[in-house]
């Protein structure tokens, strides 16, 4: 069975209260009325040289003069001892102390027994106990069985001729040990009770702190570095506490600095994944489109090479073709070399404050004799000056792709309308092309590089599939937004700029 730290403590403390009490209790219950014994047994010793020196200094023969009487009272008193000094007197035995007169008649006939057994050295008999013997002293241990007593005596000589006899009631020691032995008892249950008590309290509040420490050490298992150890105290608990923050500390960062690497490692991974693949249908792009007007002039080459047509015009009809083929190579070329840049970060993005509603007039002015060959009709309200902050050779290409896209894609009735829509800070310009809708499945895909709806038109009129994922770019490297709408009767792209 699993115990808590705070179980073990309150018991550990339980149990020495408990043998602290029970140490002194054993102690007294085994020694101590031999240890009374011997006090008492000193004492009488003390009393006897005490009434020695009296009998010594006294003057009188018999009977102790009033002074050294009270003298003997006091003594007698103070000690808690009987005292009784006889001598032989005409042939007779007479108390020198106490007075004859204040002696019965059993406690002379005690007293003259004793004194025939100590002078006759008797003193081993059945009621009756040496504890120590000396020449001019002997001290017994006497049990009355009609009283149901017991006594320690002392019976000597002093002065030459004169018997001390002194008497210690035994059975007020033997009683004090028993109600010290009692009490002690008593004592030691109720201090163990009230220990048991106030060591669980004291071991709930020493062993808090521990719980506290365990439980913020198991949530640093588990990555919770939240937990922090208050530190309100001064002790080695206290310092453990800290030591802990400062591991918590240390090992948050630690982890946030691997986790921080980890995901710098796999973006790495990701991005190297990512040029790869790039760069594998770059190349396969590349060669695709590559292929059909390389082949186209190799083919005409070498027509002319062998000269298949003799006539001036086809021989011009093939270099014109060669030409035109180079020409859209040459074009493929620098787009693909414009995307690189924007996609790699490698070109510089400018912003600047210009007016784009005179931008997109520039462009329109630009591209008018197309407007005119296809019977294009152009719809673009009179703005005002409208600033946006951008970079402007990047937006007039976003608005020359999307003008020519209108253009190659324009059907119906042969209309593009360009608008321009606040949005709070930003500025949405829209170009509208009638015609057919972008599949829906498929307005995703043309901001891809050299994805094309229609493979058969984009190869008519010259698209490489690349003008789009320019424009993304370009918008990319602006931190905005462009899309593609279906509307009711065409399609029209849009992208966004800061409004100055």
């Amino acid at each position: 069975m699993k115990h808590s730290i705070r179980f073990k403590l309150s018991v550990l403390l339980a149990a020495l209260i408990a043998f602290t009490i029970f140490i002194p209790w054993f102690i007294n219950r085994t020694f101590l009325s031999d240890y009374y014994l011997h006090c008492k047994v000193d004492k009488l010793e003390d009393v006897f040289y005490k009434v020695q020196d009296i009998y010594a200094n006294s003057k009188e023969e018999i009977f102790l003069a009033e002074e050294d009487t009270l003298t003997m009272e006091k003594l007698s008193s103070s000690s808690d001892v009987n005292i009784y000094v006889l001598m032989s007197f005409a042939g007779a035995p007479v108390s020198s102390y106490p007075h004859p007169n204040d002696l019965g008649d059993r406690e002379q006939y005690q007293i003259q027994s004793l004194i025939r057994d100590y002078m006759s050295r008797n003193a081993n008999s059945k009621n009756r106990t040496v504890i120590e013997e000396c020449e001019n002293y002997v001290i017994y241990r006497l049990y009355d069985s009609r009283l149901d007593a017991n006594y320690i005596d002392l019976i000597g000589l002093v002065d030459g001729n004169k018997v001390v006899f002194l008497r210690s009631n035994f059975e007020s020691i033997q009683e004090s040990v028993n109600l010290s032995n009692q009490f002690l008892g008593y004592v030691g249950l109720i201090a163990v009770i009230i220990g048991i008590i106030a060591m669980f309290i004291i071991s709930s509040r020493f062993t808090k702190p521990i719980l506290d420490l365990s439980n913020i050490a198991k949530r640093m298992a588990d990555l919770d570095f939240e937990a922090k150890y208050p530190i309100n105290r001064k002790d080695e608990i206290a310092e453990l506490g800290a030591s802990i923050n400062i591991l918590s500390d240390k090992l948050q960062k630690t982890i946030s600095e691997l986790k921080k690497a980890n995901n710098e490692l796999k973006n790495d991974i990701q991005k190297k994944i990512e040029i790869d693949e790039m760069r594998k249908e770059f190349l396969s792009n590349v060669s695709h489109e590559l292929k059909t007007p390389i082949s186209l002039i190799q083919g005409y080459a070498e027509g002319l090479m062998e000269n298949v047509n003799e006539d001036e015009e086809n021989r011009n009809f093939y270099c014109e073709v060669i030409i035109d083929e180079a020409n859209k190579m040459n074009q493929l070329v620098k787009k693909l070399l414009t995307l690189n840049e924007l996609e790699f970060g490698n070109n510089q993005v400018n912003f600047e404050r210009f007016d784009i509603v005179q931008l997109i007039k520039s462009v329109l002015m630009s591209t008018e004799i197309l407007f005119k060959q296809k019977n294009v009709t152009i719809h673009f309200e009179d703005y005002g000056p409208i600033y946006v902050w951008a970079d402007e050779y990047l937006i007039e290409q976003v608005v020359t792709n999307y003008i020519s896209n209108a253009l190659n894609h324009v059907s119906g009735q042969n209309i593009i309308e360009i608008k321009l829509i606040p949005r709070g800070n930003v500025l949405r310009v829209a170009v509208f092309n009638t015609g057919q809708n972008i599949p829906e499945d498929e307005l995703d895909k043309i901001w891809i590089k050299f994805y094309k709806v229609d493979k058969a038109r984009t190869r008519e009129y010259g698209g490489s599939g690349i003008g789009l994922s320019i424009v993304k770019a370009i918008m990319n490297s602006h931190n905005r937004e462009c899309g593609v709408i279906n509307r009711n009767m065409g399609v029209e792209f849009w992208f966004e700029v800061d409004l100055t």
